[in-house]
């Protein structure tokens, strides 16, 4: 038998047509998103946050931002992924529960923030290009997510993103690197679109 991991990673595919008329319950809501946090983060900085626009209202003001796409409507759900720029002061307290857990000294804690410090500190293009990696990941963990709950997904770069920080209260430290819409696939959705030939991507040294 097939690994279901590798079984979803080659049935997933981009949905641009949902059912309108299926709805999702917040706590499966709350459940993608405690998946998409099990993503990689650098130093396990967690410098995330997803919104959630569930309701009518909300929605109708995110299309208004996103080139009035249809699918931000009409999928059940569509995530604003925020990356956070990254700040090693947050480390001693996004590191607590690996020490408390026990598996991770308090005395590499120290280190790790150091590393980070010399890593980030007044080096703003760094902490962005982290804020959008930590984001990446985590939205990329979503989509997969969507996909073992029987969901269909379609990730998006299609939106004002100032007007999308100013809309939805984001900080001033926030950016919205996409949106994933999350419902139930449509039948008329194309399948998954042919990837191009390994021995152009690949290269083994």
């Amino acid at each position: 038998m097939k690994n279901p991991i590798i079984s979803a990673i080659e049935a997933r595919r981009t949905v641009n047509l949902f059912d309108p008329a299926h709805a999702i319950e917040e706590q499966q809501i709350v459940e993608l998103v405690r998946l998409a946090t099990t993503a990689p983060t650098a130093f396990n900085l967690q410098n995330w946050r997803f919104i959630a626009v569930h309701t009518p209202p909300a929605k109708a003001r995110l299309r208004a931002l996103a080139w009035d796409q249809a699918k931000v409507t009409e999928a059940s759900v569509t995530f604003i992924v925020c990356g956070q720029l990254a700040d090693h002061q947050h480390l001693p307290q996004r590191l607590t529960p690996s020490v408390e857990a026990g598996f991770m000294p308090a005395a590499m804690v120290p280190g790790w923030e150091g590393a980070a410090k010399n890593l980030y500190f007044e080096q703003p293009q760094r902490q962005r290009d982290e804020a959008v990696r930590t984001a990446t990941f985590g939205a990329g963990t979503l989509i997969y997510a969507a996909q073992a709950m029987g969901l269909g997904s379609s990730p998006m770069i299609g939106f004002d993103a100032d007007a999308v920080a100013e809309a939805f209260g984001l900080a001033a430290d926030e950016i919205p690197v996409m949106l994933v819409a999350v419902g139930s696939a449509a039948p008329e959705n194309w399948p998954q679109k042919p990837r191009r030939p390994l021995t152009q991507v690949l290269s083994v040294i």
